[in-house]
């Protein structure tokens, strides 16, 4: 399980305001993209949208899809194209160590958010930026990786409220001006040979699975085998049995058995309407306990084991069921596959080559105000058609 919450107490990492560092850790992000993800190129598409915010002095908000770790770097590319160099809200997670890391991640842009709790200093070095509109501000509403570029995950609504306070801010200073929110589309592309690429991963999962490989058959085969492998273990360690139906009402099943309790529990059995939303809501009550020190070890223990369970739920929540069977395109297997490596193993390896494309879509103004009893948050229902447009995906996914 990736070290993605922890127990001890959060302190705010703020932006780092300074120029100098930022400048210059840009200038390696096309070596760190060659090296570390093997993105061998990158197309910037619709930078014009973006220069024309810049130019007009806007309250930038990027607002990218997030498929993969590199997409912060894909960004970069895009902002070093343009000639600007955003602030970054990214996973306080990444900050706990306080080491190097921590350290560089600081000076390239990024600043915490405690996604586990309410952040009002995150929150509102957010709505600052946005409000002084002297860098663009980067974030990415589905707040997880999802591992697949041809679905998106539900938007948090943060996004909007970060919006829309720093627009309400922006409207009330003396110059005035806009807050606008780009849609930035990335999608990556295999350009190697699917077959070479995934079959040696498969191997090495048969062989962890106590299978004898089975190279013979096709990838899609092999890929099903082992997903519906992982799958019956999981329902066999959880539910005491491989159930039957259909992958979708499995992997449903087996999520609602992680969570239910949990949420009946420590929510008194509401819950949130996306697997990631109700893995967020139930870390929020579940962990100001353990970071102030008030629980036995027991129960530290038992509650590390709820954290556990939540985080495999929303692994599960990653598959799409139906990803491969309706499209079966070397992107959406190499994806499949990678996403098996990294849960079973917690790393995933790179695959050459790839590209990738990067798009910005127009600027969609930020309105201070929110009509009350619209059913839909108007920015964040821009946002998700524009991306879904720019990736060429319906809001099924096809």
């Amino acid at each position: 399980m990736h070290p993605v919450v922890f127990d001890k107490p959060y302190k705010f990492t703020p932006p780092y305001l300074g120029k100098g560092w930022p400048w210059f850790l840009q200038l390696l992000t096309r070596r760190r993209l060659r090296r570390q993800f093997a993105i061998a190129a990158v197309e910037v598409r619709g930078t014009e949208h973006l220069q024309n915010s810049l130019d007009a002095k806007h309250g930038i908000l990027l607002a990218p899809n997030h498929c993969r770790p590199c997409d912060p770097l894909i960004v970069s590319e895009l902002c070093r194209q343009v000639g600007t160099v955003p602030l970054v809200m990214a996973s306080a997670h990444l900050f706990a160590d306080g080491g190097f890391r921590a350290w560089i991640l600081r000076r390239a842009g990024a600043f915490s958010i405690y996604r586990e709790g309410m952040d009002r200093q995150a929150l509102s070095a957010a709505i600052d930026i946005l409000a002084r509109g002297e860098r663009p501000l980067l974030i990415f509403p589905e707040g997880v990786i999802s591992r697949h570029n041809d679905r998106l995950n539900s938007m948090m609504d943060g996004t909007a409220f970060i919006a829309r306070s720093a627009a309400k801010k922006r409207a009330e200073h003396p110059a005035g001006g806009q807050v606008v929110v780009h849609p930035v589309a990335i999608r990556y592309h295999f350009r190697g040979d699917i077959e070479q690429a995934i079959h040696p991963v498969l191997g090495d999962i048969e062989n962890r699975l106590s299978w004898r490989p089975k190279p013979e058959l096709s990838s899609i085969d092999r890929i099903y085998r082992v997903g519906e492998a992982l799958l019956g273990l999981k329902e066999m360690e959880y539910l005491g049995r491989t159930s039957e139906g259909t992958i979708a009402e499995r992997t449903t099943r087996l999520i609602d058995h992680l969570l239910m309790p949990l949420e009946q529990e420590w929510l008194k059995g509401r819950r949130e309407s996306t697997v990631v939303a109700r893995v967020k809501k139930l870390r929020t009550a579940i962990l100001p306990d353990m970071v102030q020190r008030e629980i036995t070890a027991a129960e530290r223990d038992r509650r590390w084991k709820q954290l556990a369970d939540m985080y495999l739920a929303q692994q599960i929540s990653c598959y799409p069921p139906d990803y491969i069977a309706s499209n079966p395109t070397p992107e959406r297997m190499l994806e499949t596959v990678e996403r098996f490596e990294e849960d079973l193993t917690d790393a995933a390896r790179v695959h050459h080559p790839m590209t990738a494309t990067v798009t910005v879509g127009p600027a969609i103004a930020v309105n201070p105000t929110r009509e009350r009893g619209a059913a839909e948050d108007p920015v964040m229902s821009a946002l998700e058609r524009q991306l879904h447009g720019m990736l060429g995906i319906d809001a099924a996914g096809h």
